[in-house]
């Protein structure tokens, strides 16, 4: 007997586009925030330095905002800590760097 195929839609992950107000990554600076989600994509601003863009989606208060960043430091924290998404955090600057405290 033949095993049907798979159907997309059980092993595919939904693809949402990240939604929100959008803020400036100094609009954030040491306020609490709820990381609920995260992406990354090739950046569109090369000459910055930074290949990637990070896009961070979180709530501050009751409002869901993205904010977009090429921070090396904070992409590394995104994929590293993907699992324990959504959490808490506060964004920093830690001298030409911004990173989760």
């Amino acid at each position: 007997m033949e095993e049907s195929p798979k159907r997309f839609k059980d092993f595919a992950k939904e693809h949402v586009p990240l939604d929100g107000a959008k803020l400036k990554i100094n609009d954030i600076l040491n306020k609490e925030i709820t990381v609920i989600g995260y992406r990354v994509k090739d950046s569109k601003f090369i000459k910055a330095n930074a290949p990637t863009c990070l896009t961070i989606q979180f709530m501050l208060g009751d409002a869901r905002h993205v904010v977009f960043t090429g921070s090396q430091v904070l992409l590394d924290q995104c994929k590293s800590y993907e699992a324990e998404i959504p959490f808490l955090a506060t964004v920093k600057r830690v001298d030409k760097h911004y990173t989760f405290t």
